[in-house]
């Protein structure tokens, strides 16, 4: 998870019921394996003192800044978007290396074409 990011921030009050998705993402961030992935990355924490709502602040390694409300949303969701948007950026940095444009564009008729589909070979070796 961390290998996509240069910074996490995560804010909350040691108090504040709302948390669990705070502490449970600080743990994971500041696990072994996860600080190996990317020793680059910075994980700070920001105890508050006041009523504002518990979030994580991540910066991916192409600066983008994103606050997301822990509230409302577990860890583990927290988690897939982050990987999620890292797989975009992999994506994304393969297709500029390759010299190709970024988004690639799908022409209007390529979107509509049929596909004929495929059965697999074992399928067709079956009697019925």
């Amino acid at each position: 998870m961390l290998k996509f990011l240069s910074k996490v921030r995560i804010e909350y009050n040691a108090l504040d019921p709302r948390k669990a998705a705070c502490v449970e993402l600080l743990a994971q961030c500041n696990a072994r394996k996860a600080k190996e992935s990317n020793p680059a990355c910075t994980v700070e924490l920001q105890r508050r003192t006041d009523d504002a709502v518990p979030r994580v602040v991540v910066t991916y390694v192409n600066g983008v800044e994103e606050a997301i409300d822990a509230v409302d949303t577990p860890a583990q969701v927290i988690r897939q978007q982050i990987l999620d948007r890292g797989q975009l950026l992999e994506t994304e940095q393969m297709f500029r290396e390759a010299g190709e444009s970024w988004p690639v564009l799908i022409p209007e008729e390529e979107i509509h074409q049929s596909f004929p589909g495929t059965k697999p070979k074992k399928a067709e070796e079956k009697p019925q």
